[in-house]
C-alpha cells in the first residue's frame, strides 16, 4: 500500500485595521502554486520561494455584495471562501463518503486568518460548516433503501494540556482523560460527548454552544483563547445492508484549528528558571517534533522515533499524521512586514508537512463481524480483571508501592476500556437504539434555542454584550438589562444575582444596574469601584451609562452597553467597538499614548502592539496576587533604546517589560515580555489549582511562579557623548543617572579623556581641528568613574556601575561599594583602537558609552507592621505613595525610540566647544608672548625668520583659523619698514585682532581687549 502526502495550501488575508493605519507593506506574492516572501529589511534580496498544492491569494482583488460574501472581481487571482471549499473541504466531504477517516487542520499566527478560513465570518462561511453543510446537502440525495447515514458531533478544547468538552457543562477537575485503546493503539478522549445529529442546522446550534462554552471559560478562567486549540469531530457513518447482513462504512473527519504559532518561539520565556514548568507551548512544540520526524521518515532516515505521546495534541492527531487519514493543512499568512519572521516561520512549517506520508485506508466491516469482536474483546477484559490475570513484569528496583500502583493504573485502563467497548456496542447495536438517541439529543439541541439571544430582543431592548481578544468569541455572550434593578456578582452570593460573573475580582455583590424610563445608571457595590471600570476609568460612584459605553467588571469581564431606546453616543467612537478598542482606551487612562499612523515608527508600532497585549494581562496577574495574597506587584515599563545595555551598532529598540515588587521590602525584578507570559500562564495554573482546592501551602518558593531570588537591581542610566575624542579632547562632568521614568536617582563624576597607551595623559598640543586627521593612527583613551551619590537610602547596601565601549563583547564593571550612598569608585580603564577608521570616528561623533549604575538587593525582613496588611492594601498604600507628577510623567510615556537626553548631549556639545576654545586661547596667548618678546628686542636683534618659524609652530600646532593668520605674518615680513615706523600704532590697533570664541563661532571684539583682561597681538 503506497502512502499519500498530506495535502498543504497556504492563503494570505487582506491587511487588517491596524496594518492599514501603520501603512504595513506587502511581503508576500503569489504566482500559481509559488508563494514567495520578501524581507523587508534587504529589499533588494531576491525573494524566498515555496511551492505547494495551492497557493491562495485573498489579499485583495474582491467585491463585497450587500450580505458580507466577497467575490473575485474579473481578471482577479482572488480566492473565495467557495473556492478554499471547493479545492479543500469538498475532499474532505468526497473521502468521507468513501469510508477515509479525514483531517484538515489550520496553522499559523494569531490574527492571520486562520478562524476565518476554518469557521468564517457572517456570510462568508467557512470549511467546516461548509462541510457540514454539504454534507447532509448530500444525504438527502440518498435513495437507496439499504443504506442509511448516522451523524454525530463532538467539540473539544486543548488548553494548558487540558482537554475541556464544549458540549457540556460539566468538565472534570483536570479535564478529560486521554486514553489508549490497546487493540487499535490509537488515541480516544474518555467521556467526550458526541451528539447524534440530522440536520445542518442543529451542527449550527451545537458550535454555537461550544463557542459560548468557551467564551465562558475563557473568560472566568483567565485563559487566553489564542493559546487554544479546538477540534469539532463529524464521525460519519453508513450503513448498508446486503444479503449476507449489515455493513459499516465509518469515518472520522476532524477538523482542527491550531493555536496561534507564534507563542511556541517569539515570546520565549528566555532564562526563566521555571520555563519547563509552562505547559502553554507543549502541544506546538510536540505538534512540531513530530512533522519533523515524519519528515525525517518519509525522506528514507531510519529509526526515527515519532514523539506523538508528548502532548495531548499530538496524541490525538496521531492518525491525522502519519497514519490512517487523509490529510490537508491550510497555512493561514500574514501579509504584513512586521509579521515577517512569523509568516517565514509558517511557510517553512508548511514546507516540512507536505513531505508526510500517511496511509489511508476504507474503514468498512460487517456489522454482525465488529459486534462479535468487540463483545469477545469486553469478555477478555472481565475475565483480567476478576481473576487478577494482569501479568506486571518487575523492574530491578521496583518497590511494592510501585507494583500496586502500576497495577491500579492497568485496572483503571481495563474499565476505561471496557466502557468505551461498550459504548460503541450500543451504537452498533441496532436500528431503534440510533433513532432514540437522535431523538433526545434534537430535544436538548432544540432546547438551547432558550439559551441563545433573540436578534428581535436586541432590537428593543437594553443589553450588554461581550468582548474578547478573540474575534470569533466576541458578540457571543448577551445580558439584557431589566427595568429596575439588575444585580451583577458571584453566583455563591444570596440572593444569586440577575447577572452571575466568576473569576478573578469579582465581588459577591459586585454592582448594580438601575433602569428608569430607558435611562440606566451603574453603581459599584463596596470595595467593587477600582475593579469596575467605564470607558476605562475606575468608578467611583453611580454613573450614567451612554450608547457603546465600555464596562470591565474584574479582571476580564469586558462588555460593551447598547441602548437602542436612546442610541445617543460620543461623536469619536467607531461604528463597532472592538476589544483592541477597548484595550488601548484602558491604555490611555493608565497613560500609555496610543496614537497611530504614519509618524510612527515601526519600533514604536511593534512596542505599542505589545503593551496593548501585556496590559489586560498585567492587571489579571495583580488581581491573582491579592487574592492569593502574595504581596507582589507588577507594572509595564518601557526601556528606551539609549537606557540598554547594547553594543555600538546593534538594534536598539525600545523594550517593553514587567516589573515585579516585593511590596514587603521594595525589591525589585525586571521581566523580558517572554519571561512574563510564561509566568503569567504558570501563575494562571496556580491559580486553577487555588479553585481546585488544591493546598498551595505545600509549593516550594522555587516553584512558586511569584518567587524570585534576589539579584542586582538597575538604579539607573546615564549617557557620555563622544564627540570631544573626535578632536583628542578630554570630556569631564557630574552625569545625572536617570530611571525608566525619567527621574534622577542621582549623579556619577566621568572623565573621558585620551591618552598614551600607559595611561598617561597627553601633551597639551596633542588635540586636533579635523576628526579625519585621526585616520589610520593608534588611539587610546581613559574611562574614569570617580564617584557618585544615590537619593535612596535602600541602596545603600551596594552600589556599581556597569558599561560597555563601543563593540566589547563583555561589560566593564567597578568595583561594588557597599554601606554608603556616596560610593568612591575610583575606577579607571585604558581602551585602545589600533587603527581609527571612519566607523570609529562615527562612533565618536554620534556614539555614546551608557553607564548603567546597579545597585544590589537583599531579602530582608519586612516591617512587621506591613504583615499586617493584604495584599490589595500593600498595593493601595505604594500606589498612594507615588508622588502626583508621576502620573503627569507616565501621561508623557510613548511607544517611542527615545533617544539619550538632548540636554546630556548639549551639554557635551557646549563642554567639547568650552575644551576647543580654551586650547586656541592658549594657543594665542603663546603667539601674543612671541609677537612681545620681538618687539621688546633692539631693532638690531630682530630677525623675522625665527619670529616667523615660532609663529607658525604655534599656529599649526592648534587649528586651521591661526593657520590662516599665519599667511598674513608674509605680509608683516614684506612690511617690516612700515612696521618698525609704525610700531606704536600698531600696540594700539590691537584691539581690532581679538579673537573671542561665542558658542562654536569665532567673532572680532570691536574693543581692544580679551574679556579676561588680556591684551592680543594685532596680525593685519
Amino acid at each position: 500500500m503506497s502512502g499519500e502526502a498530506v495535502k498543504v495550501a497556504v492563503r494570505v488575508r487582506p491587511f487588517n485595521q491596524r496594518e492599514i493605519d501603520r501603512q504595513s507593506k506587502l511581503v508576500i506574492k503569489m504566482d500559481g502554486k509559488m508563494t514567495m516572501i520578501y524581507n523587508p529589511e534587504t529589499p533588494n534580496e531576491d525573494p524566498k520561494k515555496f511551492s505547494f498544492d495551492y497557493s491562495y491569494w485573498s489579499h485583495d482583488g474582491f467585491d463585497a455584495r450587500g450580505d458580507g460574501t466577497t467575490d473575485p472581481k474579473p481578471g482577479s487571482n482572488y480566492a473565495s471562501q467557495r473556492m478554499v471549499f471547493e479545492n479543500l473541504g469538498q475532499g474532505v466531504l468526497n473521502n468521507a463518503f468513501e469510508g477515509y477517516n479525514c483531517s484538515l487542520f489550520a496553522y499559523g499566527q494569531t490574527g492571520s486568518g486562520k478562524s476565518y478560513s476554518m469557521i468564517g465570518y457572517g456570510a462568508n462561511k467557512g470549511i467546516v460548516p461548509t462541510t457540514c453543510d454539504e454534507l447532509f446537502k448530500t444525504m438527502a440525495t440518498n435513495d437507496d433503501p439499504n443504506k442509511r447515514y448516522e451523524v454525530m458531533f463532538s467539540m473539544l478544547e486543548i488548553y494548558n494540556e487540558q482537554v475541556r468538552d464544549l458540549l457540556s457543562k460539566d468538565n472534570p477537575k483536570g479535564g478529560l482523560n486521554v486514553r489508549q485503546n490497546p487493540k487499535l493503539g490509537m488515541f480516544y478522549v474518555e467521556g467526550l460527548k458526541k451528539v447524534p445529529v440530522g440536520s445542518y442546522s442543529e451542527i449550527e446550534k451545537r458550535m454555537e454552544q461550544g463557542t459560548q462554552s468557551r467564551t465562558v471559560a475563557s473568560t472566568n478562567m483567565n485563559a487566553t483563547s489564542s493559546r487554544a486549540h479546538t477540534v469539532v469531530t463529524i464521525i460519519f457513518d453508513q450503513i448498508i445492508k446486503t444479503d449476507n447482513g449489515e455493513t459499516k462504512k465509518s469515518s472520522t473527519m476532524n477538523l482542527v484549528d491550531l493555536a496561534g504559532s507564534e507563542r511556541a518561539d517569539s515570546t520565549g520565556a528566555t532564562g526563566d528558571r521555571l520555563k519547563e514548568g509552562a505547559n502553554i507551548n507543549k502541544s506546538l512544540s510536540a505538534l512540531g517534533n513530530v512533522i519533523s520526524a515524519l519528515a525525517d521518515l518519509s525522506m528514507g532516515k531510519k529509526k526515527v522515533m515519532v514523539p506523538y505521546r508528548d502532548s495531548v495534541l499530538t496524541k490525538l492527531l496521531q492518525n491525522a499524521l502519519g497514519g490512517n487519514s487523509k490529510t490537508i493543512m491550510i497555512a493561514a499568512l500574514s501579509p504584513a512586514d512586521i509579521n515577517y519572521d512569523e509568516t517565514l516561520g509558517t511557510l517553512r512549517y508548511a514546507d516540512r508537512a507536505k513531505k508526510i506520508q500517511n496511509k489511508a485506508v476504507i474503514n468498512e466491516s460487517p456489522l454482525d463481524k465488529l459486534i462479535r469482536e468487540l463483545k469477545e474483546e469486553n469478555e477478555k477484559l472481565k475475565r483480567a480483571m476478576e481473576s487478577g490475570g494482569m501479568v506486571i513484569k518487575q523492574e530491578a528496583g521496583m518497590s511494592s508501592e510501585d507494583l500496586e500502583r502500576m497495577r491500579k493504573q492497568m485496572e483503571e485502563e481495563i474499565r476505561a476500556q471496557l466502557m468505551a467497548n461498550q459504548a460503541m456496542l450500543e451504537e452498533s447495536e441496532t436500528t431503534q437504539n440510533w433513532d432514540q438517541k437522535l431523538a433526545a439529543a434534537q430535544k436538548e439541541t432544540h432546547s438551547l434555542d432558550k439559551d441563545v439571544s433573540d436578534a428581535t430582543r436586541k432590537k428593543n431592548e437594553i443589553y450588554l454584550i461581550n468582548l474578547n481578544e478573540d474575534p470569533m468569541l466576541s458578540g457571543v455572550i448577551v445580558h439584557f438589562i431589566k427595568d429596575g434593578e439588575t444585580s451583577i456578582g458571584r453566583k455563591d452570593a444570596q440572593p444569586m444575582p440577575d447577572i452571575c460573573l466568576n473569576g478573578l475580582s469579582i465581588q459577591k455583590v459586585h454592582a448594580v444596574l438601575t433602569c428608569k424610563k430607558n435611562v440606566v445608571e451603574l453603581e459599584p457595590m463596596s470595595g467593587s469601584g477600582p475593579k469596575t471600570k467605564v470607558n476605562g476609568v475606575p468608578l467611583t460612584s453611580k454613573k450614567k451609562l451612554t450608547h457603546k459605553d465600555r464596562l470591565l467588571f474584574g479582571s476580564n469581564h469586558l462588555y460593551v452597553f447598547l441602548n437602542p431606546k436612546n442610541p445617543e453616543k460620543s461623536e469619536d467612537l467607531p461604528d463597532e467597538i472592538t476589544w483592541e478598542f477597548a484595550q488601548k482606551e484602558i491604555a490611555q487612562v493608565k497613560g500609555f499614548a496610543t496614537a497611530t499612523g504614519a509618524g510612527m515608527s515601526k519600533d514604536q508600532l511593534i512596542a505599542q502592539e505589545q503593551v496593548l497585549e501585556i496590559l489586560p494581562m498585567v492587571s489579571e496577574v495583580n488581581a491573582i496576587s491579592e487574592e492569593l495574597n502574595k504581596q507582589k506587584s507588577f507594572d509595564v515599563v518601557l526601556i528606551s533604546a539609549a537606557a540598554q545595555e547594547n553594543t555600538y551598532g546593534a538594534a536598539n529598540n525600545t523594550t517593553v517589560t514587567v516589573k515585579m515588587k516585593n511590596l514587603l521590602n521594595g525589591n525589585t525584578w525586571l521581566w523580558e515580555r517572554g519571561k512574563f507570559m510564561n509566568r503569567r500562564y504558570l501563575i494562571q495554573d496556580m491559580y486553577q489549582r487555588f479553585l481546585d482546592g488544591d493546598d498551595l501551602s505545600k509549593v516550594t518558593k522555587e516553584q512558586d511562579p511569584f518567587w524570585e531570588p534576589t539579584e542586582d537591581t538597575l538604579i539607573g542610566s546615564a549617557n557620555v557623548f563622544l564627540q570631544s575624542l573626535s578632536y583628542a579632547l578630554d570630556f569631564e562632568d557630574k552625569i545625572m543617572f536617570t530611571d525608566y521614568k525619567g527621574q534622577e536617582e542621582g549623579y556619577i563624576v566621568i572623565h573621558v579623556t585620551p591618552c598614551q597607551k600607559d595611561g598617561k595623559a597627553l601633551e597639551e598640543d596633542a588635540f586636533v581641528d579635523e576628526p579625519h586627521e585621526l585616520l589610520g593612527k593608534p588611539y587610546h583613551f581613559k574611562v574614569t568613574v570617580k564617584n557618585g551619590e544615590v537619593y535612596k537610602q535602600r541602596f545603600s547596601k551596594g552600589i556599581q556601575v556597569k558599561y560597555r565601549v563601543y563593540k566589547d563583547d563583555s561589560f566593564t564593571e567597578t568595583k561594588l561599594v557597599k554601606n554608603t550612598l556616596k560610593p568612591e569608585f575610583k575606577h579607571n580603564k585604558v581602551f585602545t583602537f589600533s587603527k581609527i577608521t571612519k566607523e570609529h570616528l562615527e562612533f565618536f561623533e554620534g556614539g555614546c558609552i551608557t553607564f548603567m549604575v546597579y545597585g544590589t538587593q537583599e531579602d530582608t525582613v519586612p516591617d512587621p507592621k506591613l504583615l499586617k496588611f493584604t495584599t490589595r492594601e500593600l498595593r493601595q498604600m505604594d500606589q498612594g505613595s507615588v508622588p502626583t507628577s508621576a502620573a503627569v510623567t507616565r501621561r508623557n510615556t510613548h511607544f517611542a525610540l527615545e533617544t539619550a537626553s538632548d540636554q546630556s548631549h548639549l551639554k557635551t556639545e557646549v563642554l567639547l566647544l568650552q575644551r576647543k576654545y580654551e586650547r586656541l586661547a592658549a594657543k594665542e596667548r603663546r603667539m601674543q608672548d612671541i609677537c612681545k618678546e620681538w618687539d621688546a628686542k633692539p631693532e638690531g636683534e630682530k630677525q623675522y625668520e625665527p619670529f616667523y618659524r615660532a609663529v607658525s609652530a604655534v599656529a599649526h600646532s592648534s587649528g586651521t583659523r591661526l593657520k590662516t593668520r599665519v599667511h598674513l605674518l608674509n605680509q608683516i615680513m614684506k612690511a617690516e619698514k612700515y612696521l618698525q615706523e609704525k610700531r606704536r600704532q600698531s600696540n594700539a590697533e590691537e584691539s581690532q585682532g581679538q579673537v573671542q570664541s561665542k558658542n562654536g563661532r569665532v567673532v572680532r571684539s570691536a574693543e581692544g581687549q580679551r574679556k579676561d583682561g588680556s591684551s592680543a597681538c594685532v596680525l593685519q
